[in-house]
Parts: C-alpha cells; structure tokens; sequence
C-alpha cells in the first residue's frame, strides 16, 4: 500500500490509492495503514521500540547530507538508487523492513548509494508526527548515525503519531545518538526548515505516493510487488545490474 498525497485548498489532504495508477504496479492501498493515526502516542507505542536485525552493519554506513536529500554509503559506489519515505506511512515501514534491508545491505557491500527523499506529506498539520520524524532523522545525520536511527525509526512505527518522547526513546537503542545537541534538535525542531525543503525534493521528483525507489529516475520494485519482499527485491535489483550480475 501507498501513501499518497492531494494538494487542496484547505491543505494537503492524505489518501490511499491503488499503486497501478501511480507507479505502473498492481499494489493496492488502503486507508489505515499508510496514514496518520491518532493525534496521541498510545503508551504500547512506547514500550513497541524496536531496532534493526543488522543495526551492526548500518552502524558502520557513512551518511551525509546533500541538499534536500541524505546519501548513504560510500562515495565511490557504482549504482546510485533513490528511496522515497514518510515515516508514518505503514507501506513505507513494511518496505524498509524487506526490500530497503537489501538495499542498506548493497550499500554496506558497497554495491549502492542510497539517496533518501524523506517526504512529510502525512503529516497534516502535525497529526502524525512525521514532520517530527524526519527532523530527527535529519539531527542523527550530524551524530554520525542515521542509516541506524532511520531503520529502527521505521521499525518501531506508531499506531499514534511520532513525538519527541518516542522519538528518544527510539534513539535510546542506537548507541551513541542519545546527546545534548541531538537530545535538542529534536526538541526544538532545529531541523524543520530542512524538512521542508526535503518535501519539496520528494515533489519534486513527481512522484505522488510512498514508498517508491527510483534507479535512474524509473520505479523499481513497484509493479510486481518485489519491494516489499527482501529476497524478491534483490532479484529485481540485480536483473536491473545493481549486486550480483547484470541479467
């Protein structure tokens, strides 16, 4: 399922479309899984933190920020792939789990770049938190630990919206995030400005719904579903020439 996003008059109004309209595939969406929750943090929500099964491996992945976007992996990496996320969008989550775990492997491997467009467009107003979310994400580029916050972000997604409080309780389980200048990005929203900007960037590229990985500006992974599947999504990626062998 996608997150997909509406421009209206009143703002931007959320929905949740069938993914063959959008990105040529034949993944359907539905309502209550790629949008916002509640405006409260369920206290399950808190005690729901989790982290990432190869949290040893992206603790190693160098991540900088590049404009709008936040690249991770190394410089010199021969295939660069672009991943679209809302961190409160469900489909978004259940990827990051299957098919963005392979990509994050490729990139340890040194097989990729990842460039991440970290889209807020659930928020609505500050309902879901992921405006929140992504200035986080934004502050744990500067401590050196992004691709590790960013999986465990995902993996211990709401059924509420994101609030600071999770927010740290999340980075509690990346070793050494936890800090005076984290610990105050997230509470002032140092980063909001560069969240907007990051939005703009996920326009930008045209496309109206999340998840979605474009390799040389194309989706990937979306028509037949292989993204939300790691093994699936590393045959993709390799009949496309990204790890393993060209097809």
């Amino acid at each position: 399922m996608l997150g997909v996003r509406k421009a209206g008059r009143a703002g931007r109004v959320v929905a949740l479309v069938v993914a063959a309209a959008l990105l040529g595939g034949a993944v359907a969406g539905c309502g209550g899984g790629g949008g916002a929750g509640s405006s409260d943090t369920a206290a399950s929500d808190l005690s729901a933190v989790r982290t990432s099964p190869i949290a040893d491996r992206l603790a190693k992945l160098p991540a900088v920020v590049d404009g709008a976007k936040v690249v991770v992996g190394r410089p010199e990496a021969p295939r660069t792939v672009q991943v679209l996320v809302d961190p409160r969008c469900g489909a978004c989550a259940k990827f990051e789990a299957e098919g963005g775990e392979t990509l994050l492997k490729l990139a340890d491997e040194g097989e990729v770049r990842i460039e991440y467009l970290l889209a807020s467009f659930l928020d609505r107003g500050g309902v879901s938190g992921s405006v929140k979310a992504v200035n986080a994400l934004r502050a744990s580029v500067d401590a050196g630990k992004f691709a590790e916050y960013h999986a465990a972000v995902f993996a211990s997604q709401p059924k509420g919206r994101f609030t600071d409080e999770l927010l740290l309780r999340i980075a509690d389980q990346v070793p050494g995030l936890r800090g005076e200048a984290f610990d105050r990005a997230v509470a002032e929203g140092t980063h909001t400005g560069w969240v907007a900007g990051a939005e703009k960037g996920f326009e930008a590229t045209g496309m109206q719904g999340t998840p979605a990985v474009l390799l040389d500006g194309k989706p990937v992974g979306a028509k037949d579903g292989s993204m939300f599947d790691a093994a699936g999504f590393a045959r993709t990626l390799e009949d496309a020439g990204v790890g393993g062998v060209a097809a």
